[in-house]
């Protein structure tokens, strides 16, 4: 083997190496208390103060936000509530054994 194939090799393998997931599974709650899935959460809806959607989740210990998207990736701002109010019922850490103090 050449060492412009081998140079050229070594190249490929690292790039491909660079592609691997890194990093925790960011769909998993990772609490020892309430540990869980995050689609099992109760989320509702903050309104931020240009007027779109968030999705919001609050299990007591942590909370969670992400941008509200259309199937285009842009934001819906659909009018649910003024800017900056939460809507739902998204506050599920209130009842366990932590608690949320808010």
């Amino acid at each position: 083997m050449t060492y412009r194939k081998l140079t050229l090799l070594a190249g490929v393998a690292l790039s491909l190496a660079a592609c691997a997931p890194v990093g925790p599974d960011k769909s998993r709650d990772r609490q020892t208390i309430d540990s869980g899935d995050l689609s099992q959460m109760r989320w509702g809806v903050w309104v931020d103060p240009d007027g779109c959607d968030n999705w919001i989740a609050d299990d007591g210990v942590e909370g969670y936000l992400a941008r509200r998207l259309d199937k285009y990736g842009k934001p819906i701002c659909s009018g649910v509530a003024p800017p900056t109010v939460a809507t739902g019922k998204f506050k599920q850490g209130s009842t366990s054994v932590i608690g949320d103090p808010l």
